[in-house]
């Protein structure tokens, strides 16, 4: 079987393009490709599927093997797959398990993902739960480099409430206008360089945080794999709409293995 292997801010993701139908994985053949050691090695496993209303399909699966909700960076590093295979140009719709996306391709070669609306979010304690595709945590802090991201953000993780879904926790520290994250991933169980979902809720609450006003905005953040920047409408204080992750996409290497 034939494999790509991206990564977008260095949340990396094996790719097979799967229009025929043909790449039939387990759970557990899906989490050995992705173990680092016995594997390929990856964050994530993503077909491309084939879809008649739409450019493709995205299916996503964590490196545990279990499908998982929407992954922001897998999302634009199909869209940079899909141009590979000559299924489109610069512009792409393509389906994913929460509905439907755009893309788009820059110059520059940056990736803009367009997100699904987010209407509400909720408070615990000083801290933030939000639904911006996948479910995130969002706790400040002071200093995010200090923060053992493991070790904290696993114990939110598997906080009664939380176990069974999983949830991402994001440890954000404002520093002037943008925004310093880390992320810790379910599915992959421990902190990732960074995750697209991740940045655009960390980008939501902040905006509230910071108390911006505006219509229309754009926040900046760092994460440990790269640098991003979310554009947004608020509708009012609490919902958000025009969502869209911007950030790098870079294939790394193809191979073959056999399954």
């Amino acid at each position: 079987m034939e494999f790509h292997k991206y990564h977008g801010n260095g949340n990396d993701f094996i790719l097979i393009d799967n229009r025929k139908g043909i790449a039939n994985l387990s759970s557990g053949k899906i989490a050995a490709l992705c173990h680092r050691r016995f594997g390929v090695g990856a964050d994530g496993l993503i077909l491309l599927n084939k879809n008649s209303g739409f450019d493709f399909e995205m299916k996503y699966y964590n490196s545990d093997g279990n499908e998982s909700t929407m992954c922001g960076n897998g999302g634009r590093c199909i869209i940079k797959f899909s141009r590979e295979l000559g299924i489109i140009d610069e512009r792409a719709r393509f389906l994913a398990i929460d509905g439907p996306h755009e893309g788009i391709i820059e110059k520059n070669g940056m990736v803009m993902l367009k997100m699904n609306d987010v209407n509400s979010y909720q408070t615990a304690g000083d801290d933030f739960i939000i639904n911006t595709g996948s479910p995130h945590y969002v706790k400040f802090v002071k200093n995010v480099d200090k923060v053992n991201v493991f070790a904290e953000g696993k114990r939110i993780r598997y906080q009664r409430e939380f176990a069974k879904e999983g949830i991402n926790v994001n440890f954000v520290e404002a520093v002037d206008l943008k925004f310093k994250v880390r992320t810790y991933e379910r599915g992959v169980e421990d902190e990732t360089l960074s995750c697209g979902t991740g940045v655009v809720a960390a980008a939501l609450i902040g905006s509230m945080k910071l108390g911006k006003k505006e219509k229309k905005q754009t926040i900046h953040l760092d994460t440990p794999g790269g640098k991003f920047q979310v554009t947004f409408e608020k509708k009012n204080d609490t919902a958000f709409t025009n969502i869209w992750l911007t950030g790098g996409a870079e294939f790394v290497f193809k191979g073959e293995i056999q399954i």
